[in-house]
């Protein structure tokens, strides 16, 4: 079963910039479809490999920061090649 996740990571701290970075950087290595914009990051697999993958992530951040909000989103298909028909 495919998934699409939507990720909005917020450390709740001065440098904060510097945790969203290597979230972003350790998503993007794990050869996992990943689409970024300015307010959210996206991404795209199967679910167990896509919770796997983010159930190690998440952990690693939070636990290198004091405080944090992440706010998920998952859609039980893959959108990644979505395009708006209107």
């Amino acid at each position: 079963m495919n998934i699409s996740v939507e990720l909005t990571f917020s450390p709740l701290q001065n440098n904060f910039e510097e945790h969203i970075i290597n979230f972003i950087k350790k998503l993007r290595a794990s050869g996992l479809t990943i689409l970024e914009n300015p307010l959210s990051t996206q991404v795209f697999g199967e679910y167990d490999t896509v919770m796997g993958v983010l159930n190690t992530e998440i952990k690693t951040a939070f636990e290198l920061m004091d405080k944090g909000l992440l706010y998920m989103k998952l859609v039980k298909s893959d959108r990644s090649e979505y395009e708006p028909h209107f």
